[in-house]
């Protein structure tokens, strides 16, 4: 049986040479500790795959491994919260969004406790690991359940601009994030804003809405086509929850399309809030969801899912020139 991987072994420090976006996660709430903040993180025997081991080492005092036994760490974190710390709990997104569901809604988010929930691994990131550990389902979950703020950054830069804005943020909060391999969009000073999109230009032909980790790829999809003199827009659509209804307006004021391109099915996640956004306005403007279609994910490597689900920048370009025409 081969052993986990230790943090002084060489194949661990191989990987976080090659991937330092897992340790982005602990140099976020390392930021609030040195501001004063009682922040406490907690974990369901992951610290390896969320990079909270770095914070362990630097804060024993506030890391709390609760193991396999997600539902009881979510639940606690409700009684951590309530005498005034402030926690944040990491584990794989399929877990904490679906197993985790009932103590999320009623432990958390009914007592409007300001518990920040970390899903990492998000999509089909996970790959060979199969159905059971694919979030895909996950937005559709959290943004459904009242007073929870959802927000899925792009970068691991926006990742800690985010969380240092969590800082005085009074309701709960979900962070969908994926492997920390994502490239990066944004300089490490970049300003956030809970529900503020970041707009990337203004198209008449197309505005293409990403969220999250299809924000890179979808952006060079969509310098690509300018590149060819085509006029198309693009806004990051950082905080799903809520959602920025007033740059979704205005892009459909000015383009003839929007397409939405997430990691994700295309019911229930970024596509569907745009859509119930037009159509309460009643703006006149053709919507495209671009997402995983309604079934369960393959299991293969995420690179070639990716490929095969056009959501690298190659299939969304494709999928872009095709709302064009």
């Amino acid at each position: 049986m081969t052993a986990p991987l230790h943090k002084d072994s060489w194949q661990y420090r191989e990987l976080n040479s090659l991937n330092p976006g897992l340790q982005t996660l602990s140099d976020g709430l390392t930021d609030l500790v040195e501001d004063g903040h009682p922040v406490l993180a907690c974990t369901a025997d992951l610290q390896y795959s969320n990079g909270l081991s770095k914070f362990a080492a630097a804060h024993p005092d506030r890391f709390l491994q609760f193991g396999i036994s997600e539902q009881n760490m979510v639940s606690a974190a409700a009684g951590m919260a309530a005498t005034g710390s402030m926690p944040f709990v990491a584990t794989f997104a399929s877990f904490l969004a679906l197993l985790c569901c009932e103590q999320i809604r009623t432990d958390i988010a009914y007592s409007a406790l300001p518990v920040r929930l970390v899903g990492h691994h998000t999509g089909i990131s996970l790959g060979f690991y199969g159905t059971s550990h694919h979030a895909t389902e996950d937005i559709a979950i959290m943004r459904s359940i009242a007073d929870l703020t959802v927000v899925a950054p792009a970068d691991n830069s926006q990742l800690r601009a985010a969380i240092r804005a969590s800082a005085n943020h009074t309701q709960p909060i979900y962070f969908r994030i994926g492997r920390g391999r994502d490239p990066d969009v944004y300089d490490i000073d970049t300003p956030f804003e809970f529900g503020k999109a970041i707009s990337h230009g203004n198209g008449e032909e197309l505005t293409i809405i990403a969220t999250g980790s299809m924000v890179h790829p979808a952006l060079k999809a969509a310098q690509s086509l300018r590149a060819e003199g085509r006029s198309v827009g693009f806004l990051d659509m950082h905080t799903i929850k809520p959602l920025d209804r007033d740059a979704i307006l205005k892009a459909a004021g000015h383009s003839r399309t929007i397409m939405t391109v997430e990691e994700h099915n295309v019911l229930g996640g970024l596509g569907g809030a745009v859509a119930e956004v037009l159509a309460d306005e009643g703006a006149g403007c053709r919507l495209i969801r671009h997402g995983i279609e309604d079934e369960y994910s393959l299991i293969a490597p995420p690179t070639h899912l990716y490929a095969h689900y056009q959501l690298d920048a190659a299939g969304i370009e494709a999928r872009a020139r095709e709302a064009l025409a």
